[in-house]
């Protein structure tokens, strides 16, 4: 069967893109052993709807400068190639740490790779859905998710982005604001008959 639309998954490594997916779908895609082992796009099948997760991007220790920048870079091109069939992206990011990352890149003058992803996906009018990931190591909910979303330029409260961001816990199994929110893109094309991969509860 022909794919026709596709959702992927992108963020930087050890965000638990993976384990998001495995929640969501009940169905695992392969992984390494170890951050950056991992480098080419794997997929999950449903009909005519591709799962894609990407490589981890972002610093990746003991792995060479050019590895890093290839992973990158191929990233770019796997979106590029395939934008017309992409229905959403979901970045994925660790709420935990997020606001500190994105601030030492900034302290540097340097774009945060995360932003530059972010408006990147824009920049090809891909709908992209931020999962704030880890939210089980978070202290205050509200207030992390505030500055998450000023990071990415909107204005807190973060409630005001529901349709754009969703607080997750894969470890914890927390993961019905983002299967809302994948649902809402596949009821947008007529395919509700896909609702059943993915997961609520």
């Amino acid at each position: 069967m022909a794919i026709n639309h596709e959702i992927i998954f992108a963020g930087r490594s050890n965000v638990g893109k993976s384990s998001l997916i495995k929640r969501l779908t009940g169905r695992s895609v392969k992984t390494g052993r170890r951050p950056g082992v991992t480098r080419k796009p794997t997929h999950i099948t449903f009909r005519d709807l591709l799962i894609t997760d990407l490589p981890g991007y972002g610093f990746l220790h003991g792995v060479p400068d050019v590895v890093q920048e290839r992973i990158k870079n191929s990233i770019v091109h796997y979106i590029e190639d395939n934008c017309d069939r992409i229905l959403c992206a979901v970045q994925v990011i660790d709420a935990n740490v997020f606001c500190d990352i994105v601030d030492r890149w900034s302290e540097r003058g340097e774009m945060p790779v995360d932003i530059e992803l972010f408006e990147f996906l824009s920049d090809l009018d891909i709908d992209t859905v931020i999962a704030a990931n880890k939210m089980d190591l978070v202290t205050d909910r509200d207030d992390a998710l505030d500055q998450i979303v000023e990071r990415f330029d909107f204005l807190p409260p973060w409630k005001q982005w529901i349709d754009t961001i969703a607080p997750v816990s894969a470890k914890k199994g927390d993961v019905s604001q983002l299967a809302v929110l994948v649902r809402s893109r596949l009821h947008r094309i007529g395919r509700d008959n896909l609702f059943g991969q993915f997961r609520t509860v």
